[in-house]
């Protein structure tokens, strides 16, 4: 396929996930929160008919089942950052044959079918899509090539990634489209805001 979805995530496991959720909400807590934000991705996700790849960042524990039967899933590599392992990832699609490659997280309970679908549209006529996240990161980065710049030298997990990621877009002369500025669920002030605005 001429389009590739990549899901960056962890395998559900107490203790594993959401450390920033836990320290504010309970380790029980984070992981309910991470299965449900599992679910709404993988939900976004399965309408479109697209190659997707879910990259773990561990090996799942022994005799788990895959996190999303029916899709193929591989171990993110051992690396310095999450930049050279999102390089990593768009690199193996492109080398696949994929000719637009959008990576996502599992962080985002705003993201849905149509911003996906709006991502791999805008790719048709931009080198590269970034979702904005509000805490100064973003929650989608979308390529029609291999962009290492992109991913080198970027302070990540800090308000600074988006600015800092158009800086080296702009200075390779790449052409960029914006999504809509979600919010990720990090911390509890996170959480409760997001339940706060979301509909009973």
């Amino acid at each position: 396929m001429t389009e590739h979805l990549l899901i960056f995530a962890r395998y559900p496991e107490l203790g594993k996930v959401k450390t920033r959720l836990a320290a504010g909400l309970g380790e029980e807590a984070a992981l309910d929160i991470y299965r449900q934000l599992l679910d709404h991705t993988q939900a976004a996700v399965a309408p479109l008919p697209i190659e997707s790849t879910l990259w773990l960042a561990a090996a799942p524990p022994p005799g788990a089942g895959p996190l999303w039967p029916g899709t193929r899933q591989q171990l993110q590599p051992a690396a310095a950052d999450l930049g050279q392992r999102m390089a990593h990832a768009f690199a193996a699609a492109f080398a696949e044959g994929a000719q637009r490659t959008v990576v996502i997280g599992t962080d985002c309970p705003g993201l849905s079918t149509d911003i996906l679908v709006a991502a791999f549209r805008q790719l048709h006529g931009h080198d590269v899509v970034l979702g904005p996240a509000d805490d100064g990161g973003y929650y989608l980065l979308g390529l029609r090539q291999p962009q290492s710049a992109l991913f080198e030298g970027i302070h990540w997990s800090t308000d600074s990634v988006l600015r800092d990621t158009l800086a080296r877009a702009a200075a390779a002369g790449l052409t960029v489209a914006l999504l809509p500025t979600l919010h990720d669920v990090d911390t509890a002030e996170d959480w409760r805001r997001w339940q706060a605005a979301t509909p009973e």
